[in-house]
């Protein structure tokens, strides 16, 4: 007999994008190339459609990952790579009609902007409550490097 998960087991298993933030070595990043497979099967929806799936995807991750923070008593913890795969989904959804040089480099960039946390990323990271904060640096990087991508 199949047992349901619990609620923390859901929240842990969508944080950490179904295990790929339990990287032992830049989970961010293996975050990041695990929010790819999506992309590839969103960018064939119309526009609409994707921008829906992104908000989903954003909705739930703000749950999953306030939910872990608070969990394991930590402020962002690493293992929460939700938040990479909606900015990765944003900065590539922006250039889903561009070449995949344009895509790689918003994938390029929007790991950029996470790392380095310039002006509004940084700002949107402090932002209460934990999912919240966690979510939205990621969101502001994915819609730089989306917009920065389609100028290249």
């Amino acid at each position: 007999m199949v047992r349901a998960m619990d609620t923390d087991s859901i929240a842990e298993t969508l944080a950490t994008w179904f295990g790929c933030g339990l990287a032992p070595k830049a989970p961010g990043t293996v975050g990041s190339l695990g929010g790819v497979p999506l992309h590839l099967a969103l960018r064939v929806l119309p526009p609409v459609p994707h921008a829906l799936a992104i908000l989903g995807v954003t909705a739930v991750g703000t749950w999953a990952a306030h939910r872990v923070a608070i969990k394991r008593g930590e402020e962002d913890p690493q293992r929460v790579v939700i938040d990479e795969v909606a900015g990765v989904l944003i900065a590539m959804g922006l250039v889903r009609s561009r070449s995949v040089r344009t895509q790689i480099y918003a994938w390029l960039l929007f790991r950029a902007f996470d790392i380095t946390k310039p002006g509004p990323v940084s700002s949107a990271e402090k932002l209460k409550p934990a999912g919240l904060g966690i979510m939205a640096d990621d969101l502001v990087a994915g819609a730089l490097a989306g917009v920065a991508a389609r100028f290249l």
